[in-house]
């Protein structure tokens, strides 16, 4: 599962993780375990809330945090 990311309109970016990546045509994103980018909770969700529904229309960009076991991709290399 990547994690994301999410930059929602007038909040601070959110944390967590997504099934897969949202296409152009999807209206909502399905976000598991949301949380601040620092790892703390978000002050208005429940505390026992692991999925959360965002609706595109919100969003505003999204950025895919690398992963440990994704490749590091070298791109200059001098022998």
């Amino acid at each position: 599962m990547p994690s994301v990311l999410i930059h929602v309109a007038n909040e601070d970016p959110i944390l967590g993780e997504i099934e897969a990546y949202p296409g152009p045509g999807d209206t909502s994103i399905l976000v598991r375990n949301p949380r601040r980018r620092d790892g703390k909770d978000l002050h208005y969700l429940m505390a026992n809330v692991t999925l959360v529904i965002w609706p595109m229309a919100r969003v505003t960009f999204i950025e895919v945090v690398p992963g440990d076991d994704e490749e590091q991709i070298i791109g200059f290399v001098r022998e």
